[in-house]
């Protein structure tokens, strides 16, 4: 998933551990084959290609739970959350110091938003000539989610699943100690700003450090807000704990999107959190070490 990939487990034997790890890479490897947007032979390629022309296509139950999350995000992010708004990577190319024309970004908005679909599982009708679909806010976080069932089912109780920093525990250590997960510091480089204590639940992070162009002292991250088509510039890091990592993926996709009105959002939402503003401010409710999490 064009990103470093951890597995730990612990087993009744390796040829377990072994077996359960390979289902893992299995079913990680078939969903970014169907759902990659680099991939032309992807089923998310070929919805697109529908899209192009603005027809109408059927999906299969896995994919329309997928676009049932989306709406929901969509609707709770009061539109911010929106997986059409992919497209705008035509513009902004974070692996160059060009920032785009406000021109061209108006050209994109015109072809964002998913309130100009027609979802009426299983049919996606693209009414709107040229719209795309792009799962990059949700996939890795549901194949963390899908991951640390499918050892649970193999019988493998006791791990941890690090796709790329989206993380799902699957169990404790062996010996019953909580892993221990450090949260990336959002601009010292190999810095943590906090360790938690993690015997279940799901931990994700979204932030401007992974992808970004530096531009006369302005950093332009990859979060971009679909309405504007403007990277966020409040908050520098928000990292959510969840019972699964689909939804601390999207809680702190949504608080980065919501820019001020972030640190609010996440405190309603109830879950433990810990969130950096670009101005050095932080806050969050994250507990200390293994109070955070813990089985009982």
């Amino acid at each position: 998933m064009g990103t470093p990939c951890e597995i730990q487990l612990f087993a009744t034997s390796k040829k377990n551990a072994e077996k359960a790890a390979q289902l893992v890479i299995n079913d990680v490897n078939r969903l970014e084959a169907k759902y990659s947007r680099y991939k032309s032979d992807s089923f998310l390629t070929k919805i697109n290609t529908y899209a192009a022309t603005g027809k109408e296509i059927s999906v299969d139950e896995e994919t329309a739970g997928l676009l049932n999350y989306a709406a929901t995000c969509f609707q709770q992010s009061d539109g911010l959350f929106d997986v059409t708004s992919g497209k705008l990577r035509q513009a902004w190319r974070f692996d160059t110091d060009q920032i785009p024309e406000q021109s061209t970004l108006n050209k994109l908005l015109e072809k964002i938003g998913w309130q100009r679909l027609d979802w009426a599982p299983p049919f996606l009708n693209f009414s709107v000539a040229g719209l795309e679909i792009d799962f990059g806010g949700i996939v890795k976080e549901y194949a963390v989610d899908r991951a640390a069932t499918l050892c649970l089912e193999s019988g493998v109780c006791n791990g941890v699943i690090n796709l790329g920093g989206d993380i799902k525990i699957i169990g404790p250590q062996a010996d019953g100690s909580p892993w221990r997960i450090g949260i990336r510091h959002p601009r010292k480089k190999n810095a943590v700003i906090k360790t938690l204590s993690l015997s279940q639940g799901a931990l994700a992070s979204s932030g401007d450090y992974e992808r970004f162009i530096l531009l006369n002292g302005t950093r332009y991250s990859h979060v971009l807000n679909p309405k504007t088509a403007w990277p966020v510039k409040y908050m520098s890091s928000v990292s959510v704990v969840a019972d699964f990592c689909v939804i601390a993926g999207s809680a702190s996709t949504i608080a980065m999107l919501k820019e001020d009105e972030g640190p609010e959002w996440l405190t309603e939402l109830t879950l433990p959190h810990l969130w950096s503003t670009v101005s050095g401010l932080d806050g969050g409710d994250l507990l200390q070490e293994t109070e955070c999490y813990q089985q009982k």
